[in-house]
């Protein structure tokens, strides 16, 4: 075997090796992604009883005005059908712009509800309300903490798409940009 042929099955066996680190890199960050994306999805879960039960207790209060109410309860079944969208592919961007814009959603017709709730001269209603909402509080503020953590994942892993020489990779095995939360 002659030295040039040693040299390019040498640089043939280096680049073999690099494909291989650098689509199991990519691999490994789309994985983080969606064990990250897995905890958002267990506290939106977590959260969405609470809201049903919590409108429940809210009702008596909200008898004259309840299409506060009711866009609440439009707005978590479409945030709950977006995150099955997203479980199924945490990975692709479409999916979790879909689960942000219902997540706002959700949460625009919940400030409206408590805007309208603060604005009642009458107390804010029975206690089991105030406890329910102090647990749906407690889940939102998980929830922000879990979602920063998703986005660093797929920061992490849209940097490593994106770098080069990786991204050659990336076109070649079809990794695409994830989305955000």
């Amino acid at each position: 075997m002659s030295a040039s042929s040693t040299t390019l099955l040498a640089l043939a066996a280096v680049r073999g090796f690099w494909a291989v680190g650098g689509s199991n890199r990519l691999v490994s960050l789309r994985n983080d992604m969606a064990r990250s994306f897995a905890v958002v999805d267990v506290q939106l879960r977590a959260r969405d009883p609470l809201l049903r039960q919590w409108l429940d207790a809210l009702r008596p209060l909200l008898a004259d005005s309840p299409q506060f109410a009711e866009a609440v309860e439009a707005a978590a079944p479409q945030m709950l059908a977006a995150a099955d969208a997203a479980r199924a592919h945490p990975s692709a961007a479409r999916p979790m712009a879909s689960l942000k814009l219902a997540e706002e959603t959700l949460a625009q017709a919940r400030q409206r509800l408590e805007t309208e709730l603060l604005a009642r001269p009458e107390p804010t209603g029975p206690l089991g309300a105030a406890v329910l909402g102090e647990e749906i509080a407690a889940i939102d503020a998980t929830l922000g903490f879990t979602r920063r953590q998703f986005n660093d994942a797929s920061d992490a892993y849209n940097r490593a798409v994106r770098q080069f020489p990786t991204w050659l990779l990336a076109i070649v095995f079809r990794f695409r940009a994830a989305g955000a939360l």
